[in-house]
């Protein structure tokens, strides 16, 4: 019993870090693939691997090696795999019948543009501008130079500007 009890409060840690985080851990996993089902799938493996290294990490920085798995498994998936187009099942805060049609325009546009980035270019996008995360940070993330992050990111920025030519992309923070 007394193995269970010392297990016990890692456990409810966990748990409370999952229900905590769960939501926009995989707001950010469908951002950076583009697909529910893959986002869904990619979280799970994140959490499982976080499972397996939570006494290790639960005091340290979790969020930090649940993303930098989250994104390279997503990167490594996509080398498996190319989706042909990328999922309109959106992770929204809001009700879609609040929507007007120029919103759901613009975000099936923005849709659309992440989807013809490369998995790369994807995920640096979505770490520097949904998260508002650091060339430093991202790159630590992506596990590559800051070099890279700043050529990914300028790569993808000019295809996205091209893709979303009304849509303003300036640099100050998520959007």
């Amino acid at each position: 019993m007394g193995t269970m009890d010392a297990a016990w409060p890692a456990d409810v840690e966990f748990v409370e870090y999952v229900r905590a985080r769960q939501h926009m851990l995989l707001r950010a996993a469908y951002l950076v693939c583009g697909d529910l089902a893959l986002a869904e799938d990619l979280l799970e493996g994140a959490l499982v691997k976080l499972a397996r290294q939570w006494e290790r990490v639960r005091d340290e920085q979790p969020d930090a090696f649940v993303r930098r798995i989250l994104y390279r498994d997503a990167i490594s998936s996509w080398r498996n795999r190319r989706p042909e187009v990328v999922g309109m099942d959106a992770l929204w805060e809001e009700p879609p019948d609040s929507w007007d049609a120029e919103e759901v325009e613009r975000r099936l546009d923005v849709l659309r543009a992440l989807g013809g980035l490369t998995p790369r270019q994807r995920a640096t996008v979505v770490l520097r501008y949904f998260e508002d995360r650091t060339e430093q940070d991202t790159a630590e993330v992506l596990g590559v130079s800051v070099g890279t992050v700043r050529s990914q990111t300028h790569d993808a920025l000019r295809h996205l500007r091209a893709a979303l030519p009304r849509v303003d992309l300036g640099t100050g923070g998520a959007r």
